[in-house]
């Protein structure tokens, strides 16, 4: 009897529980509404601080907490969101990333421009580790560039990166019979040597992503010829040459570029710097990546870490590759 009478206390107070207590289901995908939260200042007018980190791709990334938005997926929802917003008068992006897939830079490239021109406010750029190639690229719409005294920037260049495979297929005795219509249909298959032709049509097509490249630097930031020359050697510059070559604006912390971007927009002392987040974070501050990705806790059953060099598909890329992380 007195077993009996135990388990439906039990039972009563598991059913009071589910009643009050939050429900965590691990297996719910659907990611929560971006919120607003507020870093810093009481005012009214606001500046929102939105980061941009990592591969710059229009693919979902992968984590041991399951899939999550692209990077240009994660920036364009805080830009929508941003523009339904009055009170924000300006945004600073954070950027710390050796660049991306062409494509997925100028996209960026393009909704950072759409979004000045649509709403009047003023864009900046704080640069962090390294905001290189691609990461350069989508920062030159930006109304000031302040980089980190230590922050390695341009790389303002192009690379087509494919896998060769031909030589080891030889080695276990593989071989690949390909049939095709038109005679340049599998230039740059892994299964054999580029001939000299399709080299120099490859190569024809990366200096036209490069020149594109060059010449949007020299539409936003007017260097001049020699700085131009020099830039375009796509080299790396720590931020005291950087600005020497008109890369860049100031160079400063993070916290200057918030002061800077205060002052550009012609706001008060008291104005907010508010992030937009899946989730509230306990002290949150400048220095918090979050973003826009999703924050579910959901735990994918399957995950293995795998060295970002070797996830990155054949392509044309605005990318430094010496910063590719092999970790």
């Amino acid at each position: 009897m007195k077993k009996i009478i135990l388990l439906v206390a039990l039972s009563g107070l598991l059913a009071c529980t589910a009643c009050t207590a939050p429900r965590l289901n691990i297996f719910d995908t659907t990611p929560g509404p971006l919120q607003e939260y507020t870093l810093e200042g009481k005012g009214k007018d606001k500046i929102l601080v939105i980061p941009v980190s990592g591969m710059i791709s229009d693919a979902p990334q992968q984590d041991f907490f399951g899939a999550k938005p692209s990077l240009v997926e994660q920036v364009v929802v805080q830009l929508n969101k941003a523009k339904t917003d009055s009170q924000i008068k300006a945004v600073l992006l954070k950027v710390n990333s050796s660049g991306g897939t062409v494509t997925a830079s100028d996209l960026l490239y393009n909704e950072i421009s759409a979004y000045k021109a649509k709403t009047g406010n003023k864009v900046t750029v704080a640069m962090m580790d390294v905001a290189a190639s691609g990461a350069y690229y989508l920062s030159l719409p930006a109304d000031l560039i302040l980089a980190h005294p230590t922050t390695l920037t341009g790389s303002v260049g192009v690379i087509f990166m494919r896998p060769k495979a031909y030589g080891l297929l030889e080695k276990i005795g593989l071989g690949v019979e390909i049939n095709k219509y038109g005679k340049n249909k599998d230039m740059g298959t892994p299964f054999r040597e580029s001939n000299d032709e399709e080299k120099a049509l490859m190569q024809d097509t990366v200096d036209r992503f490069g020149k594109r490249f060059a010449g949007l630097v020299e539409k936003h930031r007017n260097p001049g010829p020699d700085a131009l020359a020099k830039i375009a050697t796509a080299r790396i510059f720590v931020a005291d040459e950087a600005l020497e070559l008109k890369l860049i604006d100031k160079i400063g912390y993070l916290a200057d570029a918030v002061a800077e971007t205060r002052k550009l927009a012609g706001l008060p002392q008291d104005a907010k710097v508010v992030v937009y987040r899946r989730r509230s974070v306990p002290e949150d501050n400048y220095y918090n990546t979050s973003g826009a990705a999703v924050e579910s806790g959901r735990l994918s059953p399957i995950y293995i870490a795998v060295p970002e060099i070797l996830q990155m598909k054949a392509g044309v890329y605005y990318l430094w590759p010496g910063a590719i992380a092999f970790e």
